[in-house]
């Protein structure tokens, strides 16, 4: 945490999450070409849901603002679990989802992707993820 005082305050800051890979280990390689067009997206998922197989064609990170989420990688099974005040650097090509069990999970997904690019893509055969 970094402090810096004025006159009337002081200002905290806490580097939440720095990466170069996503939670699976999958580095990030590049940004989307094109017109850069950043997305704050706020997302709430119920208890016991699990959001449709998905990949993502660009980088991105949540935030969870209440309760848990699981996070599962398709070809491996691999899970990683995520909690409130904590951050979330998601993967980007490969396929997952997530879900929660007896708490919502509420969060704030921050997307660095290119102008017309979808946000989600989902696996052949799955619905939309919203």
């Amino acid at each position: 945490m970094t402090d810096q005082k004025n006159d009337s305050a002081t200002i905290q800051t806490t580097e939440l999450l720095q990466t170069s890979e996503a939670w699976n280990d999958t580095p990030y390689t590049a940004y989307p070409a094109g017109k850069p067009q950043l997305t704050v997206m706020k997302m709430t998922i119920p208890p016991h849901t699990s959001l449709p197989w998905h990949s993502h064609p660009m980088p991105n990170m949540a935030y969870l603002l209440s309760g848990q989420l699981t996070i599962e990688d398709k070809e491996s099974g691999r899970t990683h679990q995520v909690k409130a005040g904590e951050a979330l650097n998601e993967a980007t090509g490969d396929i997952h989802r997530g879900y929660t069990t007896d708490e919502a999970a509420e969060l704030v997904i921050f997307y660095a992707g290119a102008e017309g690019q979808p946000l989600s893509e989902p696996l052949p055969g799955e619905p939309a993820e919203f």
